[in-house]
């Protein structure tokens, strides 16, 4: 009884709303303009996130701890030239990969002296890829070199410098490529892969403009009809507008506040095409269901109260999904400046759609009852006027009155709108027809099949190429690296942080032992190494084998690479003690597979943890791996359980708690379908991905709940009657809605950039999976499931029956008159 009596009050304050809109249009009308005017000003303001770390890195994590351990203990001095002084951060670098197109051996003389002209001769071992060995310390050949150029950049000043340089780098090196056609060069800078993921940005441009036009004819279109008084084209258009003019105002709003864009809100215009064209559509339909009769104001205020409780509550969801996502819960930054940025949209475009829609909606309801054309706004004549004008004049102004209709042709006046028409004649008859039924619950099962094989072969993606444009250097510099570079991982360096017993042999054991599998670049093993070619013990007194070490490392020069990787203390006595040092380690696995190096990173941590030695690993690429799998899927997770939440609560404000129970058991089919197949289409669960999955989630509550609804609300019919109804009454909405959003999505396909191929693969497949539950899935099953749906025949009562006298019956051929008396 409370829900009845929760539904109805919503519902009466739904309708005054409207009433106060049409008695005021002109003023709702106009504020959402000036509003997005004013707000859109602040594009003066507009700024870009240029930090890619800051965006796609897990904010927290126990790597950006390690790191800022390491650079306390072992300080970058890039004023020299050492051996890997990129492992603990990137910092400003030029790096260039160069190959032969014959796959020819690269440490020849050919290419040797190609490679150092004008140069410098510097130690490269580590830097050969593809190689080729006569034994085991021994290199035969090389297809690949990597060179590395690291630059200062100790402030801002020289910051700036080591930028421009490494512009120039890159084309220094294409000009070089030019003049040798023998060898492929690869450059990249630490730049790149910033420069590179906002280039999506901008080749998107003429795409985006595409998709606009294209959404914008089919919304006309879809709103237009023969009828030239009932057709509503302009609505189509103002639709678009009010999304527009939302997505404008949220964007003035986040360039005021300080916010900084980046290449992921390009999805935000589509979730907000989802949402808005919905409830426009929708509110059309249920203009078309009021009669043509009442006062536009009486029409729009039941306009608001049919549709807007619906809307209401479907915008709710995504403020909830979206709220918990740019919650501090959330790890990725990059997701939670992206839920939040749609959080305030879709509250903007919720307002605009009852203010600036609405007003738009009675501006159009006053050109109807006026019989005006509905789109040159001009007097429509009567029909006996049109009679004298040419075909192609009456074709252009046909129209039906109301006084040359009746009362049935008044209610099927909207019909000749083409998929008005189609649903009512055709598709409600075909889906519910008793033969299609197993066809349609076995489609399903091989949809469950297919999903259930994709979803067991997801994998997280925190490969960053996957986020970048395709025609850049990231990935060509990515695609060679992991060809020539990826049977071994990225080198990880190891930390000592505390004094321990070097001199001791079971300290030395337990140090080897510890690294034991990985290729070692150590100057610990090479000091061992030393001291036994030397015929000396390892396991010297403390001040021996220090006084030793300290003295190797100051002359002996096959240590030379490794005069940074140690630090020494004097005490108060003199004496020397080692109170910090690093080594190397490279593991044969494969840079390609995440898993794999991810799995190698909490190993090594969870040994650090047991082990005699205090240590710790550490490489760049860590920083973005850390936790990853969590922080991505943290987002969906909670707004699995949010939406959850608010289906459970919500249940005590809808009229049947039947509803939220369907609701969740279709948005849980939807999401397992997305997953699954999008792990088929080759899409990786990652940020990008993720935030789809979280817009899943409310678009197919926004397109299957007014269905479910209508159907479980309704009484004394049987199933099927029910699912036509529906269909006929939220299928054109739901139909429009999605052509529009479909032709949208098209020209995203076409962008030559990885981020958009994976949003318009996931968008493509929540609105096809979506669609496909809605006007297949949903009218099959409910035809035999509950809830029930009983025949109640009214009991005919003697003392209810109403006489009525029909009209006197005269017999021609006479004069005899009889009077009918029925009984109803």
């Amino acid at each position: 009884m409370l829900r009845q009596v929760l539904h109805r009050g919503l519902g009466t304050s739904f309708s005054r709303l409207g009433h106060f809109v049409a008695s005021h249009p002109v003023f709702f009308a106009s504020a959402p303009v000036l509003i997005s005017i004013l707000l859109g000003a602040s594009f003066s303001r507009y700024q870009v996130e240029e930090s890619v770390e800051h965006l796609l890195a897990p904010a927290h994590s126990l790597a950006k701890i390690e790191r800022s351990l390491v650079n306390s203990l072992f300080p970058v001095n890039r004023s020299k030239h050492r051996l890997y002084s990129d492992l603990q951060t990137p910092g400003r670098y030029g790096r260039v990969i160069i190959t032969s197109f014959r796959k020819a051996n690269m440490l020849d003389q050919h290419h040797t002296d190609l490679i150092l002209k004008d140069g410098r001769e510097v130690y490269n071992g580590h830097q050969l890829g593809g190689v080729t060995v006569h034994s085991k310390d021994r290199v035969k050949s090389a297809e690949a070199i990597q060179l590395t150029y690291y630059l200062q950049a100790i402030n801002s000043l020289n910051d700036m410098v080591a930028e421009k340089w490494e512009s120039i780098f890159c084309d220094t090196v294409e000009l070089f490529q030019k003049s040798n056609r023998k060898v492929k060069m690869y450059p990249f800078t630490s730049s790149s892969l910033k420069e590179d993921f906002q280039k999506t940005s901008r080749v998107s441009e003429r795409y985006l403009i595409t998709s606009l036009v294209l959404v914008v004819t089919l919304a006309v279109l879809c709103c237009s009809m023969q009828d030239c008084v009932r057709s509503k084209p302009w609505l189509g258009l103002l639709g678009l507008l009010t999304v527009t003019l939302a997505t404008l105002t949220a964007a003035g709003i986040i360039n005021l506040t300080g916010g900084k864009y980046n290449s992921t809100f390009l999805g935000i215009p589509f979730i907000m095409l989802g949402h808005g064209l919905y409830g426009t559509f929708e509110m059309l339909s249920s203009w078309r269901k009021t009669r043509e009769d009442q006062h536009v104001k009486e029409r729009t205020a039941a306009v608001f109260a049919d549709s807007m409780l619906s809307f209401s509550l479907t915008t709710a969801m995504y403020l909830v999904t979206f709220g918990i996502g740019a919650s501090p819960f959330t790890n990725i930054e990059a997701a939670r400046i992206f839920c939040c940025n749609s959080c305030i949209a879709i509250f903007f475009n919720y307002l605009y759609v009852l203010s600036f829609y609405g007003s738009s909606l009675v501006f159009t309801g006053y050109i109807e009852n006026n019989y005006q054309h509905s789109i040159f706004c001009r007097k429509v004549p009567k029909p006996e006027v049109l009679q004298e004008k040419p075909a192609w004049y009456r074709f252009l102004l046909t129209a039906k009155f109301s006084e040359d209709t009746t009362d049935s042709e008044e209610a099927n006046t909207y019909e000749s709108h083409l998929l008005v028409w189609f649903l009512k004649r055709y598709y409600c008859d075909w889906i519910t027809n008793t033969y299609v039924k197993p066809f349609v619950v076995l489609f399903y099962l091989v949809y469950i099949s297919f999903a259930l094989m994709g979803y067991l072969q997801v994998s997280e993606g925190s490969d960053l190429s996957n986020i970048v444009a395709t025609a850049t250097r990231t990935i060509e510099y990515t695609t060679a690296q992991q060809k020539y570079f990826s049977n071994y991982s990225p080198v990880i360096g190891f930390y000592i942080y505390e004094s321990i017993e070097y001199w001791n042999t079971s300290v030395q054991e337990d140090v080897l032992e510890y690294t034991k599998g990985f290729v070692r670049i150590s100057w610990f093993e090479s000091y061992l190494n030393y001291l036994r070619k030397l015929n000396i013990s390892t396991g010297l007194p403390k001040k021996n084998f220090t006084d030793m070490l300290r003295n190797s490392f100051l002359k002996a020069p096959q240590f030379a690479h490794f005069t940074e990787d140690i630090i020494f203390s004097k005490k108060y006595n003199n004496e020397v003690d080692v109170v910090a040092s690093r080594m190397f380690l490279v593991a044969k696995t494969m840079e390609t597979k995440r898993e794999e190096l991810y799995d190698l990173l909490e190993t090594l941590r969870k040994l650090s943890l047991t082990s005699k030695v205090k240590f710790i690993v550490f490489n760049p690429s860590f920083v973005y791996m850390d936790r990853y799998a969590s922080s991505v899927g943290a987002p969906l997770q909670n707004s699995c359980i949010s939406a959850l939440f608010l289906l459970f609560f919500s249940a005590f404000l809808v009229a049947d708690s039947l509803i939220n129970v369907w609701l969740t058991l279709t948005v849980a089919s939807v999401e397992f379908g997305v997953i699954g197949f999008m792990t088929l289409w080759k899409v990786e669960l990652d940020c990008i991905s993720v935030l789809c999955l979280i817009y899943g989630i409310n678009y197919t509550i926004d397109n299957c709940a007014p269905l479910l609804s209508t159907f479980v609300l309704g009484k004394e019919f049987t199933r099927t009657k029910w699912v036509k109804n529906a269909l006929e009454v939220h299928g054109v909405a739901i139909l429009q809605s999605y052509l529009c959003y479909i032709v949208g999505l098209i020209p995203l396909a076409a962008v030559p950039s990885n981020l958009t191929r994976t949003l318009f693969r996931c968008l493509f497949l929540i609105a096809l999976v979506t669609f496909f539950h809605c006007f297949a899935i949903l009218p099959v099953i409910l035809t035999f499931l509950p809830p029930s749906k009983k025949k109640r025949k009214e009991k005919k009562n003697p003392e209810n029956r109403e006489e009525i006298e029909c009209v006197e019956m005269v017999d021609m051929d006479s004069t005899r008159v009889v009077d009918q008396i029925t009984t109803v």
